[in-house]
């Protein structure tokens, strides 16, 4: 059976194919009664209307952005700091009339066609690997690009936060305290599926830009108060949940000497850390000190953390694409903010 397209239409009606085209697109430049006629021919043949990837290109526009981003779906729409950002980026398409087409690349996603098929008018990045084949295919698109985290590309603009300063005011907390005995739990340094201790060497060669720099933050802190980091138990998760951070507190909490106090990269992973402790009997704050990161699920667990401005992040980065704003290259830090709950307090003594 023959495609039926807007000519065929056009034929069987004795009309143009622009007449035909404009029942679909521009439908004020056409009498009520002959709209109605296409219509009903188009349905009539199965035609539903033009091919938006088809039309899309003859505008020269998508009417969407690509959200480009390296985790599942499902924990997209799951992790606090996650829902914050696209609540904020959503926001800012909304007002601008477009739409988002989201792009996962969980970890170990090397592939590249999903970039290369996207239609879209501009991309947002968020937190990919260095070296990742998509940035490449990105960049070669042409289009209006954002970096959101990681990793910063020269020549676009980069939204995110002062990732040393945050994690160095995270350490700067406990050791003011009076913490010497100092552990770190941390995810997002690598994307092979490794969980368990990372020495030195691991996490220096760390994947992941801004979690390098915030590891960087607390080692330097820890370094100022006369710590050896080499003696600071770091162990690494492959996945941000509540288990693994529950996972982590357990190797960390039956060391000995045992830790005071433990830093955490995500609220989430420490939300497993106050788990283990519980489970361990060691009291939070009296035996343990906990700090999370991002301040998204921190709150009602009285967590001690470390708040970025997940949702203003994330229209920043959307105004930028849209208002042209994303051929200058830009880098805005949004300010962090030590957040003092109930889960830390001086060392025992």
């Amino acid at each position: 059976m023959a495609r039926v397209t807007l000519q065929t239409i056009a034929d069987r009606l004795g009309v143009s194919r622009a007449t035909v085209s404009y029942a679909f697109s521009r439908p004020d430049q056409l009498s009520d009664g002959l709209r109605r006629r296409i219509l009903e021919v188009a349905d009539e043949l199965g035609y539903a209307g033009p091919n938006p990837t088809a039309r899309s290109l003859r505008l020269g526009r998508a009417g969407a952005l690509g959200l480009l981003f390296s985790e599942t779906l499902a924990y997209a729409f799951a992790d606090p700091y996650a829902i914050g950002f696209f609540q904020g980026l959503a926001t800012a398409a909304e007002e601008a009339g477009v739409g988002l087409l989201i792009l996962p690349l969980p970890h170990g996603d090397r592939r590249s066609d999903t970039v290369r098929d996207a239609v879209v008018d501009a991309f947002c990045l968020v937190s990919l690997p260095d070296g990742h084949p998509a940035l490449a295919e990105v960049l070669a698109r042409k289009l209006p690009v954002v970096v959101v985290d990681e990793p910063y590309v020269p020549g676009h603009p980069f939204v995110g936060i002062d990732e040393p300063a945050a994690g160095a005011a995270a350490a700067a907390h406990v050791l003011g305290l009076g913490h010497r005995r100092v552990a770190v739990a941390m995810v997002g340094l690598h994307d092979d599926g490794h969980t368990g201790w990372a020495d030195r060497d691991r996490q220096e060669d760390a994947v992941f830009e801004a979690m390098r720099a915030r590891r960087g933050g607390y080692q330097t802190a820890c370094e100022q108060a006369g710590l050896d980091w080499d003696d600071v138990p770091f162990y690494e998760v492959a996945r941000n949940s509540r288990e693994a951070g529950r996972k982590a507190g357990h190797a960390l909490l039956r060391r000995e000497p045992r830790p005071t106090a433990i830093l955490t990269n995500t609220d989430v992973l420490a939300l497993g850390i106050l788990d283990a402790a519980a489970d361990l009997g060691i009291d939070v704050p009296g035996e343990l000190s906990v700090v999370g990161f991002s301040d998204s699920a921190a709150e009602e667990a009285g967590l001690t953390t470390i708040r970025q401005a997940k949702q203003e992040i994330g229209e920043a980065a959307g105004r930028l694409l849209l208002s042209g704003a994303a051929a200058r290259p830009e880098r805005r830090l949004f300010p962090h903010e030590l957040i003092v709950r109930a889960s830390t307090a001086p060392p025992p003594s």
